[in-house]
């Protein structure tokens, strides 16, 4: 007999309540939510362990994967983080106040600023992603190599066929396509 879940427990009081539903799509979505919960408290223990919030992380981790010198524009950072522009400099200037990135001019375009990650900043964010995928690999634990494997291909087709719909505006409805996505 396949091993049940609490997802498996809602499942049948829907189909009891509603069986004139196709419940597949609560079958993936509903474990997702539950997934995410308890990824989202790993990360934040992992984060906070490193000395960081989550959005802290967010912004560092976009610098330190661009590579040295880790600099990019507040435009970058903004679109790889997803928030608004006005979120990102309040970002920056906490960032900039702990001393974990700082602010330059860009050689190529003397009205333009560039955020360069500190030594300090790469050194926090470097542990964070160190707890991250310890914290991650004890979580998919029990899942054998060739399933993780299989689950990133098929999670990778989902997000795509979620992300055709664009970013959803607050209220549900769609939010027009960024030029950018």
């Amino acid at each position: 007999m396949k091993q049940q879940d609490e997802v498996d427990r809602i499942l049948g009081e829907w189909q009891s309540a509603r069986p004139d539903l196709d419940l597949a799509p609560l079958a993936v979505f509903s474990r997702m939510t539950r997934i995410t919960k308890h990824l989202d408290r790993a990360r934040a223990h992992a984060f906070e362990r490193s000395g960081l919030a989550s959005w802290e992380f967010d912004v560092l981790a976009v610098l330190r994967r661009s590579g040295a010198p880790y600099r990019q524009s507040p435009k970058l950072l903004v679109q790889h983080t997803m928030v608004s522009s006005g979120t990102m400099t309040n970002r920056i200037d906490r960032l900039e106040e702990r001393g974990l990135v700082r602010r330059l001019t860009d050689p190529n375009d003397g009205r333009g600023v560039l955020v360069e990650m500190t030594a300090q900043g790469q050194t926090l964010v470097d542990a964070a992603m160190t707890r991250l995928s310890d914290a991650e690999e004890q979580l998919l634990g029990g899942v054998p190599r060739a399933e993780r494997d299989r689950l990133a291909t098929l999670l990778r087709r989902l997000a795509l066929s979620v992300d055709r719909f664009g970013p959803i505006a607050a209220g549900g409805a769609e939010a027009p396509e960024s030029p950018a996505g």
